[in-house]
């Protein structure tokens, strides 16, 4: 009788524009083609209760909800909205468990790390970033017992790259539309990679923007390496 294996978490960051959930959905696609057991999921989970919290009263998506903070979401402690953004992985955390004990991959559009990046960058001092990061881990981590990833692979598209592929968003929330908070959060992603020695992918070669097939190789070729390397 074969051993059970579980199955592995695998996140796919990146920064913005660099196609998370595009590139999610086309490994969870390939792995299931392999015929391997694979789901995809994102955070936040937007048709959750808490992920509902997050896109009205935190952003303000004007398709749920203004922002209810006055000083807006790029303003807002970073504290405060890491608590909201653990809060949606914690609610929603069970439904990963569940697939993973049962064998599954799961691909996972954002994660813990996007929390580091996003509000980690707002703080500008990198002794106290780093503590910020520090702080995040320990918090979804150890004291909320989210799992952590298998792999994580983060895309990495240049801010300058971004504007040309986001001109044909139609609708850009309070981060999305910063310049400021684009550039580091950007900073802040390729900090985190180095730090925590995620597999990187360069979505732009020699100034052009790779192909949505290109980037998908590279991310099955990661994934299929560590299988092997076990």
């Amino acid at each position: 009788m074969s051993e059970f294996k579980r199955g592995k978490l695998i996140v796919i960051e990146g920064t913005d524009c660099s196609g998370k959930e595009t590139q999610s959905k086309r490994l969870t696609e390939r792995l299931l083609k392999m015929g391997k057991k694979a789901i995809q999921v994102s955070f936040p989970m937007y048709d959750t209760p808490t992920g509902k919290i997050i896109g009205g009263p935190c952003l303000g998506k004007k398709e749920i909800s203004d922002c209810w903070f006055k000083e807006g979401a790029l303003e807002l402690d970073p504290k405060i909205a890491c608590l909201y953004y653990a809060a949606d992985r914690k609610y929603n955390i069970d439904k990963v468990l569940d697939y993973l004990n049962r064998g599954y991959d799961v691909i996972v559009d954002r994660y813990t790390s996007s929390n580091m990046a996003h509000q980690g960058s707002k703080i500008t001092d990198p002794e106290q970033r780093f503590y910020m990061y520090q702080w995040i881990d320990k918090l979804e981590y150890w004291l909320l017992g989210l799992p952590k990833p298998d792999i994580t692979i983060f895309l990495h598209v240049p801010y300058q790259n971004s504007l040309e592929l986001k001109k044909n968003r139609l609708s850009l929330d309070e981060y999305e539309q910063s310049k400021t908070h684009q550039v580091q959060a950007e900073e802040a992603y390729q900090e985190l990679s180095e730090l925590y020695h995620w597999d990187t992918i360069e979505c732009v070669e020699n100034g052009t923007i790779k192909s949505i097939e290109e980037i998908h190789e590279e991310i099955l070729q990661i994934i299929i390496k560590k299988e092997e390397t076990k």
